[in-house]
C-alpha cells in the first residue's frame, strides 16, 4: 500500500503496549512482549462515508534513549495516539511530557488519549492504577474522548482508529470549505475593484 492519506503516530512510555495495539489493529492478532527500536511502520485502509482513507501508522519507541530519534517520526502527523498503561501510574504521568513534545513540533496534530491493557483490570480491578476520573480531565484538555483498550481482546481498538479516520476527513472537509469561501470572497473583492476601475475609466472618457 504505497499511498498514505494521513499520518498517525503512537507515543508513550516503553512497555505501555503501543506495538501490540498496532498489531491488533492491522493484523488482528495479539503478540505480547515486543520491543520497538526507533520506530516501526504499518498502514491500514479505513472507509469514511464510502471513500477510502489510508492511515500511515508510526509506532515509536518509548524508551528515553530514543526520545531524540522519536521526534523526527512525528513530524507531519495529523493524529497522535498517546498511550499509557492503566496498570502503571507512572506511564500516565509521563503522558503530559509526550503531549508537550508533540505540541512543540506539530501544534495542529490532534491527540487521542488511549489507556492500554484494559483486560488486566477487567480480570482484577485491584491492578488498576489510573482511574477514569484521573484520565478523563486530560482527555478533555486534548479536546477528545478517552479510549480504554485491550490488545488482547481487541476492545475499543477499531473504534479508536475509525474515530481518527472520521475526524481527519471532517477536518479536511472543513478546511476545504473555509478555503473555498475565502477564495470566493477574495474573488468578489477583486471584481469590485475591477468594476470600480472600469467606472473611473468610463467617467474620465466622458469628461
Amino acid at each position: 500500500m504505497s499511498r498514505i492519506d494521513a499520518k498517525v503516530v503512537l507515543l508513550g512510555k516503553n512497555y505501555v503496549g503501543k506495538t501490540c495495539l498496532v498489531n491488533r489493529y492491522i493484523h488482528q492478532r495479539f503478540m505480547p512482549y515486543q520491543i520497538t527500536i526507533g520506530a516501526a511502520f504499518g498502514s491500514m485502509k479505513e472507509m469514511v462515508d464510502g471513500k477510502p482513507l489510508v492511515l500511515g501508522i508510526w509506532d515509536t519507541a518509548g524508551h528515553e534513549a530514543y526520545e531524540s530519534i522519536t521526534r523526527m517520526y512525528y513530524r507531519g502527523a495529523v493524529a497522535c495516539i498517546l498511550c499509557y498503561d492503566i496498570t502503571d501510574k507512572s506511564s500516565f504521568e509521563r503522558a503530559r511530557f509526550w503531549a508537550g513534545e508533540l505540541t512543540n513540533t506539530e501544534p495542529k496534530c490532534k491527540i487521542y488519549l488511549c489507556g492500554t491493557k484494559k483486560d488486566i483490570v477487567d480480570d482484577d480491578q485491584h491492578k488498576r492504577q489510573v482511574e477514569l476520573s484521573m484520565a478523563q480531565p486530560l482527555a478533555r484538555d486534548f479536546g477528545t474522548e478517552l479510549f480504554e483498550t485491550s490488545s488482547k481482546t481487541g476492545e475499543n481498538i477499531d473504534s479508536l482508529f475509525k474515530t481518527i479516520a472520521r475526524d481527519v476527513v471532517q477536518q479536511r472537509t472543513s478546511d476545504t470549505k473555509k478555503h473555498e469561501e475565502r477564495t470566493s470572497r477574495d474573488g468578489f473583492i477583486l471584481d469590485d475593484k475591477t468594476r470600480q476601475r472600469g467606472c473611473r475609466l468610463v467617467a474620465c472618457s466622458l469628461s
